[in-house]
Order: structure tokens, then C-alpha cells, then sequence
């Protein structure tokens, strides 16, 4: 029961992310900014394995290998890929992050297909590459 009750917590509040989805959709062009309600969301995860695998199979062709926004795709993207290591990026909390991963913008595509786990542990994998430890 306990291990089902996680999962019905972790699904309702990603579901309140994607709920916001519509509303920040309609952002200017201008910074990227998650909704409110995203901001307050932990990571359920801990691990991160299963993350540094997706980033090299998804990501690492625009977001580089270390995360720094520089991968071979990159150049020909506007905008730019977030550096992950950059102030920038260290601000924004875990909850952010997720939603930006599974919603995308503009050349980032949206990842909602990758499972939720995955996705989590793709933040934690970028919290590594910021050198935070989980």
C-alpha cells in the first residue's frame, strides 16, 4: 500500500504541473519561465543512473555532454540550449526543471513520453553535473 500510495502522490502532482501547461504556453517569446505552482515540487527520486543514460541518448546532442549548452546541434538552435551549470539554471528548483523537460519550448521538445522516473532522475542528473549532491 505504501508503494502505491508514493505513485498516486508523485501522479497528482505531476499532474498539477502538466495542468499548468496551457497557461505558461502562452508566454511571450522572451524568458522561459515554469508556472508558479511547479516552483514548490520536490524530486521523489534519489537516484540519477537512469538520468545520465537518457542525457546522453536525448539531450546531449544540443545540452552537450557536461551540460553547458554546447552540444554539436546547438549552433543551429534559437535559442540556445540552457547551460545547465550556469547560475541560471542552478536557480531554478527541481520542480521547474521537471516541467520544463516534460513540457519543452520552441526547439526543446517535450519529454512527457519518457517515464515520470526517468524524467525526475534526469533533474537529479543535472543537479550532479551543478555538483549538488542528492
Amino acid at each position: 500500500m505504501r508503494r502505491l500510495k508514493g505513485a498516486l502522490i508523485l501522479t497528482a502532482t505531476t499532474a498539477v504541473l502538466f495542468a499548468a501547461s496551457a497557461v505558461t504556453a502562452q508566454q511571450p517569446a522572451g524568458e522561459w519561465k515554469a508556472p508558479a505552482d511547479a516552483k514548490n515540487v520536490k524530486t521523489p527520486e534519489k537516484d540519477s543512473a537512469l538520468g545520465k543514460k537518457s542525457v546522453e541518448t536525448n539531450c546531449a546532442s544540443c545540452h552537450g555532454p557536461q551540460g553547458k549548452g554546447d552540444g554539436p546541434a546547438a549552433a543551429a538552435l534559437s535559442p540556445k540550449p540552457a547551460n545547465w551549470t550556469g547560475d541560471k539554471t542552478k536557480k531554478e528548483t527541481d520542480g521547474e526543471l521537471f516541467w520544463k523537460i516534460s513540457n519543452g519550448r520552441g526547439p526543446m521538445p517535450p519529454w512527457k513520453h519518457l517515464p515520470e522516473k526517468e524524467r525526475w532522475q534526469i533533474v537529479n542528473y543535472i543537479r550532479e553535473l551543478q555538483g549538488v549532491k542528492k
